[in-house]
């Protein structure tokens, strides 16, 4: 992103103001003009054949980019002050947005940065962006990304002599448990040292130093809003994590930005920022195939189908993941290729799942489509498998059960059994939500404005994190928030 998109504004300031004095002293003679500096050149960002691999596997990963001049230009405009302020402003850096709802920011070692839109939504000013950007170029700056490749091959060649060496699976999955607890050590030690970076470069640049812990926040809650009370909290895994555990975080970062005295000029900068993300693309692109509650509709491949009660969906880049509340049951749909030779019953037993009870498998009809369904046995879990065909391509549901019982075989059968064509109509209606910044009027509340979102779940929750307010904290008139429209 050039800094032509945000410099191109000031550039027409200046000489609108250099016509008016001109129209002033119109018959005085001109003095001759002074020439200006040569503006120094921005540092660029070199791109490697890995970097550029690397880059075409993230676009694909998460979405593709994603188009907004004006929130580019945003992006580009905090990237250059970062810059400035860092201890090495000759270094480049790249941003992409990705088109993603997810809250994700990484980088790579050659200074290509990528956040999500899902990030960007989230985030409620323009300081609690540069916290994010700042410990992405921390990343880059402590060679966070190039040190970690070095240790996961080095862990790769520890693992593989160990494992050549011993016959004994319990001495080879020992030394793979250590290698992941070395790695993930080392992870959490980068991300507190980007944090300490980040937020003192965000400090030089005059952005709130407070941003980061306040948008830290944020994400903690987001994460607690899309587990809700299932027992599969991805969190639950923090200590072989590659991110310390965000209260840790948001506690190191509070403590970081105390060291710093906020200049009067440090600002947030939440207007101009929320000007800036109004209509943006919130959740999932229907063009993936998106969550409407208990419903996933792929509108381009013309399907949909709906979950048990009591089921979250997730739409993932690898497969829709169902979790049941409390955790007792979980359900993944995903596509699969099968030779349209090969019969769907042979696919279930052809070893892609072990413990499959061959003498279950049962061919089988679903509104249609040919199918079958067979059962597996772990040493916790009970599972329903089935694959369905559907055009040219085959869709397997994978349930899974603590214990089998009516509920488990319903909530398998029922959700199968939904599986159908979407009408023309549901296709054409099918559309992004969208973030909207509205003003507070008077007699809003807080119960008010989430009941005006659209297509979300927990919209009380969700109003009171996507706008930064804590459990008891209400709006006030004139406020600017976020609510999410269809």
């Amino acid at each position: 992103m050039s800094r032509q998109l945000w410099a191109a504004p000031a550039a027409l300031l200046l000489a609108l103001a250099l016509a008016a004095c001109g129209d002033m002293n119109r018959f005085q003679v001109a003095s001759p003009a002074v020439p200006l500096p040569p503006a120094k050149p921005k540092p660029v960002v070199t791109s490697t054949p890995a970097s550029e691999r690397e880059h075409e596997r993230i676009l694909a990963t998460y979405g593709g980019a994603y188009d907004d001049p004006q929130l580019e230009a945003l992006i580009s405009k905090t990237v250059d002050r970062l810059v400035a302020a860092s201890d090495r402003p000759d270094q480049g850096y790249k941003v992409t947005i990705l088109n993603s709802g997810a809250v994700n920011a990484f980088a790579l070692p050659t200074g290509q940065l990528y956040v999500t839109r899902g990030l960007i939504a989230l985030a409620n000013d323009t300081s609690e962006l540069s916290s994010v950007l700042s410990h992405e170029m921390a990343h880059v700056l402590a060679k966070h990304a190039a040190i970690r490749e070095d240790e996961a091959r080095k862990a790769a060649i520890v693992t593989r002599l160990e494992t050549d060496i011993s016959n004994d699976s319990d001495f080879s999955a020992l030394a793979l448990a250590k290698t992941k607890l070395t790695m993930a050590s080392f992870s959490r030690a980068q991300e507190f040292e980007a944090d300490g970076i980040g937020v003192t470069i965000a400090a030089r640049a005059h952005f709130d130093p407070y941003g980061a812990s306040r948008f830290l926040t944020s994400m903690e809650r987001n994460a607690e809003l899309k587990v809700g009370k299932s027992s599969f909290d991805p969190r639950a895994q923090d200590f072989l994590s590659s991110h310390p555990a965000t209260p840790e975080r948001v506690l190191n970062a509070q403590n970081i930005a105390k060291q710093y005295t906020t200049p009067e000029n440090a600002e947030r900068d939440r207007e101009a920022y929320l000007s800036t993300i109004d209509n943006i693309v919130y959740g999932e692109d229907p063009s993936e195939g998106f969550v409407r509650g208990r419903r996933f509709l792929h509108p381009k491949l013309g399907f949909t189908f709906q979950a048990p009660e009591n089921f979250t969906l997730d739409n993932t880049a690898q497969a829709v993941i169902g979790v049941r509340e409390g955790g007792s049951q979980a359900m993944r749909f995903d596509v699969v290729r099968v030779p349209a030779e090969q019969s769907l019953g042979d696919y279930l037993n052809s070893g892609w799942m072990e413990n499959v009870d061959k003498a279950s498998t049962e061919d089988i009809t679903v509104n249609g489509f040919p199918a079958a369904s067979a059962t597996a046995r772990g040493d916790q879990w009970q599972f329903k498998i089935y694959a369905l065909r559907f055009g040219s391509d085959v869709y397997r549901f994978i349930f899974a059960a603590r214990q089998k019982n009516t509920e488990s075989e319903r909530n398998a059968r029922e959700t199968v059994n939904s599986f159908r064509r979407l009408t023309l109509e549901e296709i054409q209606a099918a559309r992004p939500l969208r973030i909207k910044v509205i003003t507070v009027q008077p007699g809003d509340t807080v119960e008010s404005l989430s009941h005006r979102m659209d297509g979300v779940d927990h919209p009380m929750e969700r109003f009171r994190m996507l706008n930064g307010l804590d459990q008891h904290a209400q709006v006030k008139v004139r406020d600017r928030v976020k609510i999410v429209v269809d």
